[in-house]
């Protein structure tokens, strides 16, 4: 992770980042504002809208923190300028999803509907019953609530049917074979 905390981050035109002593960070742009307290061992220098980052000695801990409070940084940056989306796929007879307001209202075999109450700061779309579309600007939050959509039907290994990201390759399994 060092290697990766060494690569400088630029700051594109539009974004505003503020860095006060304690390391917390809050980065304004188009799509909104984040903020964030980041590790106070981590020295974060803006010269030039270039960030640099570096750690105070080599230990294992101090190398682990620099590479990740480097990402941390720039999946900020990258999610007021351009945002994050995760796609998901629903397959299975009957299965489907539909927006009603705010709320996402899927249909996965149960004897009920499951309702779900889009979270602050995350936005879901369904552009086809068999489609969903989160997005955000914290990709931790797009990424966690497009897991907790899953996690209502997983795909099953026999058959394929349940919830999955888009691309995602489901192992298949035999399942029993006749005489």
């Amino acid at each position: 992770m060092s290697r990766i905390g060494l690569k400088p981050i630029t700051i594109p035109s539009g974004v505003e980042v503020k860095i006060d002593a304690n390391n917390y960070v809050v980065v304004k742009g188009a799509k909104g504002k984040l903020e964030q307290q980041l590790d106070k061992e981590i020295k974060i220098n803006i010269e030039d809208n270039v960030i640099h980052l570096s750690r105070p000695t080599e230990q294992k801990r101090h190398k682990s923190l620099h590479g990740l409070t480097r990402t941390l940084l720039f999946n900020m940056i990258e999610g007021v300028t351009n945002g994050y989306t995760r796609s998901l796929e629903i397959i299975g007879t009957g299965y489907r999803a539909q927006k009603q307001g705010k709320k996402l209202v899927l249909n996965l075999g149960f004897s009920h509907p499951v309702e779900m109450e889009d979270p602050e700061g995350i936005e879901v779309e369904v552009p086809a019953p068999n489609k969903i579309i989160v997005k955000g600007i914290d990709k931790q939050q797009v990424g966690n609530y497009a897991a907790v959509i899953r996690d209502w039907r997983r795909p099953e290994p026999y058959k394929g049917k349940g919830i999955r990201y888009e691309g995602e390759n489901v192992r298949r399994k035999e399942g029993k074979t006749g005489k």
